[in-house]
């Protein structure tokens, strides 16, 4: 059953293309549409970090994968399945990152590491609680480690 999603707002941000890599020190705003008041941030600084759910908005609809593939094109990593990665070549082209809250000024949200080009529609916004991160220890394969090695360093 199809479903519409509507943005809660839009990124602002340096990146006008998506990269693989060098994601450290990112800063970016998050600014609410005109629909939201200041108020439905009220509160999130309160938390350290914030789960940003939003919209691969530049992906050309001809790349989604719906099978498996070779992360970033690489042989050397074996292929998985489009749900065993997190490519945005994906299905429904969602993106989700845990960020630094910086600061919030009205609508307007200040994050930290926020991998999302400028222009990014932001789907929606969850503070972090420790309560919801994994409750056993996080295991994934080998590639996947050398895949994130520079993900989050700074140029």
């Amino acid at each position: 059953m199809p479903y519409t999603i509507e943005p809660i707002g839009q990124v602002s941000a340096i990146r006008p293309h998506a990269e693989d890599d060098f994601w450290g020190g990112e800063e970016a705003c998050i600014t609410l549409n005109a629909r939201f008041a200041a108020d439905a941030l009220q509160g999130i600084t309160e938390f350290s970090h914030v789960e940003v759910l939003y919209l691969f908005h530049a992906v050309d609809e001809a790349k989604i994968v719906s099978g498996a593939r070779h992360p970033r094109n690489n042989p050397d990593w074996p292929a998985v399945g489009i749900f065993a990665q997190r490519g945005k070549n994906r299905h429904n082209r969602l993106g989700s990152t845990i960020c630094r809250v910086l600061r919030c000024e009205g609508t307007q949200l200040y994050v930290a590491e926020l991998d999302a080009i400028d222009g990014t529609p932001v789907i929606d916004l969850k503070p972090v609680m420790a309560e919801f991160l994994p409750r056993t220890e996080v295991q994934q394969p080998a590639w996947s480690h050398a895949l994130m090695r520079e993900y989050w360093l700074h140029k």
